[in-house]
């Protein structure tokens, strides 16, 4: 092990993946599992066809507090972030994007309103800046508490219901993006229906002193098997979701990466609440004329993956992009990948070529996800 690898912070199951024969890389600052012995293409496979346990204890667990009304809590998170935040009921979450003055994307979130404060996770390599950030901006208004004594772990797959139900019966009368409150073995688990594979799933945060039982519950279960970053990449690529940092960062709009769903109605022209966002000029413009780029699918031809930072050109050698995240999909036995291309060549069916080891490939824009979501709505 590196001395770099030693400074690492470690997840409150690393014994545990250690013990299931995990590979341990450096990741934002955390020693992860990258894979487990399966490798990276069963685990992927399983999580599709049954269910996948992740340790995501490395992102960020955040609680804001209102000093006063929750209504003035959302209101100042409305000037952080583009969506409705006041309309969330209590018992649902939704995605939230922090932007800049300049519009853009300060990093990609989850809030839940739990009646009486927020709960919100955000990413790992973020979780400094967006605490500094928050605390910064909500100051008048609440207070911003990290969560220090809970992991975090995510249960995706068509038989993620039917395991969790087994521990926590209550889950099964969850919905895509309600969260709730439920017991074990006398502990509270906070619980989401979500997940960042495009499957209906779970986000479970437990407290470290039962972390390892419950997760030892669940993989005692034959549907249930440890998944480490390799696959959790390769299912977010397939179900066309961002990675923070490669696909998304502070130079890219919400509308250029194509997240205009996550602006509601209410917060765009003409809305209740429109504007009064950071970077609305530049969002709005965006939203009404359309950006000057824009996150694509691509499909390239052949078996030969055009991962990240590959330069895309139209079949005249005209330079109109790049990848942002690349790799094969285990799915769709096939490469894919995504990037920016100007908006001129973002159509469905447009050809391009990439770069790939000095040579141009013929590749595809297409329509994203690359594989439909099953969600349950």
């Amino acid at each position: 092990m590196s001395d770099d690898t030693q400074e690492m912070r470690r997840l409150p199951l690393h014994d545990l993946h250690v013990s299931l024969g995990a590979r341990m890389v450096p990741f934002a600052g955390w020693e992860m599992p990258v894979q487990y012995p399966a490798g990276v293409m069963k685990e992927h496979l399983h999580t599709r066809a049954a269910a996948g346990l992740f340790d995501v204890s490395h992102m960020g667990q955040l609680l804001l507090r209102p000093k006063g009304a929750m209504a003035d809590l959302g209101a100042a998170l409305e000037r952080l972030m583009p969506v409705d935040v006041l309309g969330l009921p209590e018992g649902r979450q939704r995605y939230g994007i922090l932007t800049s003055d300049t519009g853009g994307i300060l990093d990609d979130l989850m809030f839940a309103n739990r009646g009486d404060h927020v709960f919100v996770v955000v990413n790992a390599a973020c979780v400094a800046n967006d605490t500094a950030h928050l605390r910064e901006e909500l100051r008048e208004v609440a207070e911003v508490a990290s969560v220090e004594s809970r992991g975090l772990l995510a249960l995706q797959g068509p038989a993620a219901e039917t395991a969790l139900a087994r521990l926590v019966p209550a889950v099964a009368a969850l919905r895509f993006m309600d969260f709730a409150v439920a017991d074990w073995q006398g502990e509270a688990l906070w619980i989401s229906r979500s997940g960042y594979t495009g499957e209906d799933g779970f986000e479970i945060s437990v407290p470290r002193g039962i972390i390892a039982p419950f997760a030892e519950a669940l993989l005692a279960m034959e549907e249930v098997a440890p998944i480490g970053l390799g696959a959790r990449d390769s299912l977010r690529l397939e179900a066309g979701l961002c990675l923070y940092g490669h696909d998304i960062d502070t130079t890219t709009s919400p509308i250029e990466a194509g997240l205009s769903w996550a602006i509601q109605k209410v917060r765009r022209p003409g809305g209740a609440r429109a504007g009064g966002f950071a970077g609305e000029q530049r969002i709005l413009r965006e939203l009404e004329a359309g950006p000057e780029r824009l996150r694509v699918g691509l499909r390239p031809e052949g078996r030969a993956p055009m991962r990240e930072g590959t330069e895309l050109y139209t079949p005249d050698g005209t330079p109109v992009g790049r990848v942002t995240s690349g790799g094969f999909a285990p799915s769709l036995e096939a490469p894919v990948a995504m990037g920016y291309v100007a908006t001129a060549q973002a159509a469905p069916g447009t050809a391009l070529a990439g770069e790939v080891r000095g040579k141009r490939l013929p590749v595809m824009v297409t329509d994203l996800p690359f594989r439909p979501s099953t969600y349950k709505r």
